[in-house]
């Protein structure tokens, strides 16, 4: 026995109950142990010396390898190229345990080197500085090519009141526009995973000020930018055309405007009384409004960006809903949302101080009459006047602006995404609308019941739209980004029409010319099209024999069909990262579960031009790591081909058992199950507790596959995956000896708890222990668009010519009586996706059942754990340990965790 379970075995023997943060329900025979067959679990582990005895729990090997312990063993595992304006160069940085590269790459020479000398680098900056640097610790942030792509720029933070040698102070610059500019810039992203030490580590927990720099390519030399004024940043709450010189913004629930001159006065200082702004709209109300709804935490930045207003909330500046810009600047677009019957929901900010605050939320549920009812309206920003399109189109549709695909400077430029949606607020760039003139605009409108599609164009000028092309389902339609060839004189439509994903070629009225791809495969993603050249370059995946169907690969093919070519081939799933505007070359990012990533470089033909990176593994293989083993089982039918990874202790000896524990998501919009290089997997400190932990596909579960076993539960999304994921097992035990097939365990967020409390109730006599984590377990409480996509909704006419809609799901809480195993139900209490409500339904009704369970809410906590990541990786270990291995630990401590912890916070020192 070792030194750390003796430790944890004296704590065990103190008299603590281990408090959760919130409802906890705890069984009454703790410390009774799950049966199985030939004796009890506890029986077995304390026989762990025995052949055939199961593994003991082993904490010490699982501290080891947490994500965070990892992270510090392996760095970057794909290269990300920055690809210079006026030449087909790129730029990249690669952080290894030796410290952060970078590297200037040439295709057309075939040739890659260092950017520069990472230890004359260090000098220069300890030199202008009278800091001390390092080559393996450069501080440097937000590194960009600049002055024709002569020259680099970057930026390193210093104390405040640091005083850097000769130093000439900015005349323009105020003491606010400073402090601000440090309130910013304290942490930004790097280039790559730089600055991790040297003499400014831990700078971001102090006030600080930033020094900017010039590197000269061509020389080699570093020059100080003193009085040098950064670009202002750009407002969190402005939605910038595409030539800078018109915003669009909300007050209110109304729209506004102003020109760049009023921008950048607000910029500066935005309270500044002589802005001029545009009112654009008064029709704004709440629940109909021109405003994008914020979350509570986004006030904080919205603060910022407004000083002298952020008390009065209705006067302030605020992201509008999405805007769509015209190439040109002339007009832009929007889908407007009438949610003002939509019924409310609210989660309660427990934490808050001094007291709890309500935050309520328009949300629809499936099979409601009352749901969002979308309009789209163009805008001439010079005249200032409003378009409404119309159309006769499905009942309660959902419409969606087809924008053009994002470019390599918009990409650099706004982080490589748009503003609009998803969580967090931050400064983004506004996406483009697909067509290259202002006179069009494309969109897709959707039906309630997602079976039917129609592909359209609106003239700018008059509203009036032109339907193209139509798709049509029994089941749901999934969509791909529409794209044009000549502004619109041809048209390129993924569909799923034959059962199999690919793209088509249309005319500009609609007419399909011809299918561009074919065959049982399935394309995804267009990476470049060469209009000129009339070749489409793609991703798509299945369509290698003797490969797992998920891997992805590039290939390309002229738009008449002809000409399909593989570009990335070997055994690998390849992604290809940041492809250049013009696609003459591309970076290749190859990977599996079971090896170290590769970064090559190709061009169009496929010919590789450079060799970049491979993923330093070193010190992760030095640690004890062992990469996870990949299978192929079948399914419950014995047809269905599924394709699984498993991850083993580190510590594995084939002579014991091992408990299975599942790890799931039942799709159908993914399928959790890594098929790339993931060496922060929480499954990996999982496993070394002393589990065989499994990760397998099940019919339903993936839009990679064909669209028969995508929409596998469509009308059954309860049940469908769990006989798979049960089979699985099975297969792999008779297989493997020291798997216990007896004691197998499942856990899984979201639709993954969803899925878990319905696998011990579906087959309570098969999985004996279930850690679910936010499930959906009563879809009549979750939100419309999943629950209707995916199990379907009825659209039914009534006698009044009036329109309803029928829905019917399955729920957890149904089969609440049927539990025989150990099930733990976790939620966040602040959760607006999957309401904590559809944990306290299936609570509720195990209660009524008289059922032990156990429970845990975590306060402050919305969808995603990560605040308290480790701590709830630690208590799903605890729990399968206990029910799977029979362990009876007890103490109020996570040991692991308090161990981490230093014991009293330092200070770094503002001299």
């Amino acid at each position: 026995m070792n030194e750390r379970v003796v430790k944890r075995s004296v704590k065990s023997l103190k008299p603590h109950m281990s408090f959760l943060f919130a409802v906890t329900i705890v069984s009454a025979a703790l410390f009774t142990v799950l049966l199985g067959a030939g004796g009890s679990a506890l029986a077995r582990a304390n026989d762990g010396e025995s052949a055939g005895a199961p593994a003991k729990p082993n904490y010490e090997l699982a501290a080891r390898f947490m994500p965070e312990k990892l992270a510090k063993l392996v760095f970057d595992v794909s290269v990300t190229p920055h690809w210079f304006e006026l030449s087909d160069r790129f730029w990249y940085s690669y952080e290894t345990p030796d410290g952060m590269h970078y590297y200037l790459v040439d295709p057309v020479k075939k040739t890659k080197a260092p950017l520069w000398d990472n230890a004359k680098v260090a000098v220069a900056l300890s030199t202008l500085t009278d800091f001390a640097y390092d080559a393996q610790h450069l501080p440097i942030k937000n590194l960009k090519l600049v002055e024709k792509d002569t020259k680099m720029r970057f930026e390193v933070e210093v104390r405040k009141n640091a005083v850097i040698p000769n130093e000439v102070k900015s005349e323009d610059k105020t003491e606010e526009e400073q402090n601000q500019e440090n309130i910013e810039n304290r942490g930004q992203q790097t280039g790559g995973r730089g600055g991790r030490g040297g003499a400014q580590a831990g700078a971001a927990q102090e006030e600080t000020r930033t020094i900017y720099f010039e590197y000269e390519l061509a020389t080699g030399k570093v020059t100080r930018l003193d009085a040098f004024k950064a670009p202002p940043k750009k407002a969190t709450w402005a939605a910038i055309s595409p030539d800078e010189k018109m915003i669009v913004f909300a007050r209110g629930y109304n729209l506004y405007m102003m020109d760049a001159e009023n921008y950048a006065k607000a910029q500066k200082k935005p309270d500044d009384a002589s802005i001029v702004e545009t009112q654009l709209t008064t029709d704004g109300v709440e629940k109909y409004s021109y405003a994008r709804v914020l979350l509570p935490e986004d006030e904080e930045t919205l603060k910022k960006d407004n000083k002298g207003d952020a008390k009065n909330k209705a006067g302030m500046r605020t992201p509008p809903i999405m805007i769509h810009w015209s190439k040109d600047s002339k007009k832009f677009a929007l889908v407007r949302e009438d949610n003002r019957k939509v019924a409310d929901l609210w989660v309660i900010h427990t934490l808050a101080s001094p007291r709890p605050i309500l935050e309520s939320y328009s949300y629809a549920m499936p099979g409601e009459d009352n749901v969002p009812i979308g309009e789209i309206q163009i805008w001439d920003a010079a005249s200032k006047q409003r378009v409404m399109v119309t159309m006769k189109t499905f009942v309660d549709p959902m419409f969606q602006i087809a924008d053009a695909p994002i470019t390599a400077k918009e990409r650099e430029e706004g982080g490589g995404g748009f503003g609009g949606g998803g969580g967090g607020l931050m400064a983004t760039r506004s996406p483009r609308w697909l067509a290259d003139t202002s006179d069009k605009l494309y969109f897709t409108s959707m039906s309630r019941d997602f079976r039917r599609v129609d592909v359209n164009v609106a003239d700018t000028s008059t509203g009036t739209v032109k339907t193209l092309i139509q798709e049509r389902s029994n089941v749901w339609l999934d969509l791909k980004p529409l794209r044009i060839v000549n502004n619109g004189q041809e048209l390129i439509w993924w569909s799923e029409r034959d059962g199999w994903a690919h793209y088509y070629l249309f005319d500009a009225d609609g007419k399909m010319k011809n299918q561009i791809t074919a065959g049982e495969w399935m394309t995804d993603t267009i990476v470049s099209l060469d209009e000129k050249g009339r070749v489409m370059y793609f991703t798509a995946n299945g369509r290698e024999p003797g490969e797992d169907p998920y891997f992805t690969h590039l290939y390309r093919a002229n738009l008449d069909g002809s000409g399909l070519k593989l570009l990335t081939p070997g055994n690998f799933s390849h992604a290809v990262n940041a492809p250049p505007d013009d696609g003459k070359y591309f970076v290749d990012n190859y990977s599996r579960v079971d090896t170290a990533p590769r970064s090559v470089l190709f061009d169009t033909d496929g010919a590789q031009t450079a060799d970049l990176e491979t993923t330093d593994v070193r010190r992760l293989l030095e640690a004890g790591y062992k990469f996870p083993e990949v299978f192929h089982v079948k399914a419950d039918d014995g047809i269905t081909d599924l394709y699984g990874t498993m991850y083993k202790p580190f510590d594995f000896d084939p002579a014991k058992k091992y408990p299975i524990i599942e790890y799931v998501y039942p799709g159908p919009q993914t399928e959790s199950v890594d098929k790339t290089f993931q060496p922060r997997s929480q499954q990996i400190a999982l496993a070394q507790i002393g589990f065989i932990v499994i990760e397998v596909g099940a019919r339903g579960g993936s839009p990679q596959r064909d669209k028969w076993y995508d929409s596998f539960g469509y009308g059954n999304l309860r049940d469908y995956g769990l006989a798979d994921k049960k089979a699985a097992a099975e297969q792999l035990a008779a297989m493997h000896p020291y798997m216990d097939i007896t004691r197998v365990g499942m856990w899984g967020h979201s639709g993954g708890g969803f899925m878990t409390a319905a696998a011990l109730l579906q087959y309570p006599d098969f999985f004996k222990a279930g850690w679910s984590e936010s499930g959906n377990h009563d879809n009549n409480v979750y939100n419309k668009t999943w629950s209707e996509k995916y199990n379907g909704v009825r659209e039914e006419t009534e006698k009044d010519g009036s329109t309803k809609f029928v829905y019917d799901i399955e729920k957890n809480s149904e089969l609440a009586k049927n539990l025989k195993g150990h099930l733990m139900l976790t939620t966040g209490d602040m959760d607006n996706n999957v309401h904590m409500a559809n944990t306290m339904h299936l609570a509720d009704a195990l209660i009524k059942a008289n059922k032990r369970f156990e429970m845990l809410v975590f306060p402050g906590m919305r969808h995603p754990y990560m605040p308290i990541n480790d701590y709830v990786i630690w208590r799903r270990g605890d729990f399968f340990a206990h029910w799977l291995l029979g362990s009876s630990e007890t103490s109020a401590d996570i040991i692991e965790l308090q161990e981490e912890k230093q014991a009293t916070p330092s200070k770094k020192s503002p001299l």
